[in-house]
């Protein structure tokens, strides 16, 4: 089983190969939960996530390494 590991970023919705909902670290790298869950789902909302890299088969979108969302938090903001 692959390694957990935190991210601290930005989420970010991409309007393109049908719409998808993804994470930006603070050093730029993308990251493509396969199951975002519903509340992260706001574009420009500072989060830290827990994830855990996932095998994909076939996948339209082109973008980002696919992982599983653990545990999740807001960052700030009030």
């Amino acid at each position: 089983m692959k390694n957990k590991f935190k991210v601290t970023g930005h989420v970010k919705y991409l309007d393109f190969e049908g719409g998808f909902w993804g994470i930006v670290s603070k050093d730029g790298k993308e990251y493509r939960p396969v199951s975002m869950p519903n509340q992260l789902k706001h574009d420009g909302e500072a989060v830290e996530v827990t994830v855990r890299p996932v095998e994909e088969g076939m996948s339209i979108h082109m973008w980002g390494e696919p992982v599983k969302v653990i545990a999740f938090h807001t960052i700030g903001g009030g």
